[in-house]
């Protein structure tokens, strides 16, 4: 029993096994990537993260070969190369300026959590689908994130809509917003700063136009009067004539008395009614038998008076 207890307190340390100093091996290269990834891309990483760690990986890769070059010539300002990129994509105006100040600040250099890269936060895989071979670059850069929020404008056809999928992918909308822990606070952050990016609509103001200054104008020289003409006696009015003594009207002439009319009816005699009765036909008189020539005539009282 005591050669036991020797045995176990010989040791005198924690007995730790083999595997187990195998962890801190494992978890190193995570620990490191993700302190990289926080220092070089200025942003908050947990260091025990084990999320996208290719994305990590490719965005650490591109970083190490854009540095040296930007070291040496430096960057172009991005509000020139944003306004211009708005008017290539026919963007509403301020929206992409809005975007690129939530994804990174409007910082050049920014590798996000997740392994985005650029003013725009463009994932590696994006990245490649777009033609960006530097994503540090600002001016490919912004272009591709002009474009491919474009794509999604004419996609959706929504503002808020077209803002999610260029967060979360368009995959993930399906006619709203996704509620994914993020993007649901992204678009809200978006659209609240496009109030102060965007143009202000112009505002018509009535000018008030000036009193102009009048000048003293020298009075004109005032003619002199004309001398009054000599005012012409006026001729003895004529005398009047005598007025005429009107004659006596003659009297008039007494109108000649109207004779009487006599009347159709007085000179023509009356007619005496025609009668309606039919007319009576007498029976036609019988002839008489011829004389004979032994009848002599009788004389006629006149020749009986001459002889």
């Amino acid at each position: 029993m005591g050669s036991k207890r020797a045995r176990g307190g010989g040791g005198g340390g924690l007995n730790v096994p083999r595997w187990a100093w195998l962890l801190p091996c494992a978890f190193l290269p995570v620990v490191l990537l993700n302190l990289a990834i926080a220092w070089l891309g200025d942003t908050h990483v947990n260091p025990l993260s084990f999320s996208y760690l290719e994305a990590k990986v490719g965005a650490l890769s591109a970083y190490a070969a854009h540095r040296p070059s930007c070291l040496v010539n430096g960057h172009e300002p991005l509000e020139p190369l944003i306004d211009a990129a708005e008017r290539r994509h026919r963007l509403p105006a301020g929206l992409l300026r809005a975007l690129v100040k939530v994804e990174s600040e409007s910082r050049v250099h920014r590798i996000s959590p997740v392994g985005a890269m650029g003013p725009g936060q463009l994932m590696p895989t994006t990245a490649a689908m777009l033609g960006v071979e530097d994503p540090f670059d600002p001016a490919p850069a912004i272009d591709a994130s002009a474009r491919y929020l474009a794509e999604q404008l004419r996609r959706f056809r929504d503002v808020r809509l077209a803002v999610a999928a260029y967060n979360a992918g368009p995959g993930a909308v399906n006619g709203r917003v996704p509620r994914n822990g993020e993007t649901e606070f992204y678009v809200p952050k978006v659209l609240a700063a496009w109030e102060h990016t965007r143009p202000a609509a112009p505002v018509v103001v009535a000018a008030r136009t000036a009193p102009r200054a009048t000048t003293p104008r020298s009075a004109p020289a005032v003619k002199p009067a004309a001398p009054p003409k000599p005012v012409l006696a006026a001729k003895p009015a004529a005398p009047p004539k005598p007025v005429l003594a009107a004659k006596p009207a003659a009297p008039p002439k007494p109108a000649p008395a109207a004779k009487p009319r006599s009347t159709l009816a007085e000179k023509s005699p009356a007619r005496a009614p025609v009668s309606t009765k039919p007319a009576v036909t007498k029976p036609a008189a019988r002839t008489k038998p011829p004389a004979s020539a032994d009848a002599q005539p009788k004389p006629s009282s006149a020749s009986a008076r001459r002889g």
